[in-house]
């Protein structure tokens, strides 16, 4: 008998009505991991200025630690990642890490910044911040949904790179779509054409297999609070090491121009337990086992997807090679088709149902994005599917 679905709800603090399917945008945290930061923030308060100023980074000598405690939370993390610690450091969640990136770069005015149109919000407002600071310029990649060929998306990065292209952002796994793609294939076209590449990885730790250094790419943004079972919020930043001189924290402190992960480890007083606790999130993950979880989560996915759309009669829009553990589907026409169409439904869901799960509205329809993960069975999902028939 399968050890995953809804009783492995006594790991997590969710209340036990809820049908929780959005595990992708604010993801929870095992009991277990919260009791874990818990612990370190108690063991800051009982001597907060020696755990802070000599323990933390290495910015200070004689802590007594062999190694400062970030390096070796970052070093714990990165063998996950099949990265080396000496790569990585913490940043709060993606976002920031692409902040730290763009803004770090020499851009100049004519400079193309190229960005698909699926690539999550807040990351499109970065690289149009800093292309309207420095006269550079933001080129919008497109890249349809729904989409039969993966292959298609390489090509399309292809032909979008020009001359005057500094820098690609590049989704590993979509946000709204939840697709993921071929990002070696199309780092690889960047980086043939002189490209540098910053991959947006903010839903892959935990939800797929990465070797980051085999990728190709530049740099690495990703959140470990979301798949990887660590506390909010806590993101990491991957750079290759010839990139890492000029790399600098949105927040300049105490390390400025003391190397890469001086400057990252310490930009002033704040909470270091997300970060500390994140290879307890990791350690969860292999106490259950972590190829079990993918594929359980995988086949929840993929079997949410064909149980839908036979019921509703409608197309799966993604090829299966190219979903994880989340999968987004149309709904049925009946239920709207603007962006207020899908607030609307968004909130009813929450408020009438107690379930939890993004709407959004794209190309005149709505559609639903289905995070699964190892508290979640197939009841989840008929209880979603009951809630929205009701409506129709």
């Amino acid at each position: 008998m399968n050890r995953f679905g809804r009783k492995m709800l006594e790991h997590f603090p969710l209340e036990p009505q809820a049908v929780y399917l959005n595990h992708g945008t604010v993801g929870v945290t095992p009991r277990r991991v919260l009791e874990a930061q818990q612990a370190i923030r108690d063991e800051i308060e009982r001597h907060p200025a020696r755990y802070l100023l000599r323990e933390l980074s290495g910015l200070t000598a004689s802590s007594g630690l062999s190694q400062p405690r970030l390096r070796s939370a970052a070093q714990e993390v990165a063998e996950f990642l099949g990265a080396r610690g000496e790569d990585l450091v913490f940043v709060g969640n993606a976002t920031t890490g692409v902040n730290a990136v763009l803004r770090s770069l020499g851009l100049e005015p004519g400079d193309e910044i190229l960005i698909a149109n699926l690539a999550y919000g807040a990351v499109t407002n970065a690289a149009a911040f800093v292309a309207r600071e420095r006269g550079a310029k933001v080129v919008r990649l497109e890249l349809p949904f729904p989409l039969a060929d993966p292959g298609l998306y390489v090509e399309a990065v292809d032909q979008a790179l020009t001359p005057r292209t500094k820098v690609a952002i590049l989704d590993h796994i979509t946000s709204e779509t939840a697709l993921i793609l071929p990002l070696a294939e199309m780092a690889e076209r960047a980086r043939a054409k002189g490209v540098l590449v910053l991959a947006d990885g903010a839903h892959a730790p935990g939800q797929i297999p990465l070797e980051i250094p085999a990728l190709g790419v530049d740099w690495y943004v990703a959140n470990l609070h979301k798949w990887a079972f660590a506390p909010r919020g806590c993101g990491i930043l991957w750079a290759a090491p010839e990139r890492q001189k000029g790399l600098h924290p949105p927040v300049i402190s105490w390390g400025l121009d003391q190397g890469f992960t001086q400057e990252f480890d310490w930009v002033g007083t704040q909470d270091p337990s997300a970060y500390l606790a994140a290879p307890e999130g990791i350690r969860f993950m292999r106490d259950l086992g972590v190829e079990a979880m993918r594929q359980y989560n995988h086949d929840l996915a993929g079997g949410a997807a064909q149980m839908l759309m036979e019921r509703w009669n409608l197309e799966l829009p993604t090829p299966q090679s190219m979903i994880g553990s989340m999968v987004t589907l149309p709904l049925p026409q009946g239920l709207g088709s603007s962006p207020a169409d899908a607030a609307r439904l968004k909130d009813a869901l929450l408020f009438e149902d107690h379930i939890e799960v993004p709407v959004m509205a794209i190309g005149g329809r709505l559609w639903a994005r289905i995070s699964a993960q190892i508290y979640n069975d197939l009841s989840d999902i008929e209880r979603f599917a009951q809630a929205l028939e009701r409506r129709l």
